[in-house]
């Protein structure tokens, strides 16, 4: 952001061609409701994923957060988070449209727990 690269308040906002006050607003805001619901089904993520090892994919990790913790989320909404978040499940196709595929990682052993259980 301009203001942390040693250029002033001011000048940046006369560059990008919005009022100072907007700025300073918009710095003390409160984050959305949305950006706190995303940073705690982040965490949640985060668990599962450290819980079964990395070998999770998308659709498994939705699996367990809508059972084990009741937490309904969308398949766009946890795949954008697990993406953001860095994590890989194991190896495998991805459907169609769903955007760019993360690098592929080498194969690991799967957790015999999700395959028992035919959730993937």
């Amino acid at each position: 952001m301009m203001a942390d690269e040693a250029h002033s308040v001011e000048w940046a906002c006369r560059v990008l061609h919005v009022a100072e006050s907007g700025y300073y607003v918009w710095t003390e805001r409160l984050p959305s409701a949305r950006t706190v619901r995303h940073a705690w089904l982040t965490e949640a993520i985060l668990g599962i994923h450290v819980t079964f090892r990395g070998t999770y994919s998308c659709r498994c990790v939705r699996a367990e957060l809508t059972p084990g913790v009741s937490i309904h989320v969308h398949h766009g909404a946890a795949l954008m988070l697990i993406r953001r978040a860095g994590l890989l499940g194991l190896p495998g196709t991805a459907p169609a449209g769903l955007g760019p595929k993360p690098p592929r990682r080498p194969t690991l052993s799967t957790a015999t727990s999700h395959a028992r259980r035919g959730i993937c």
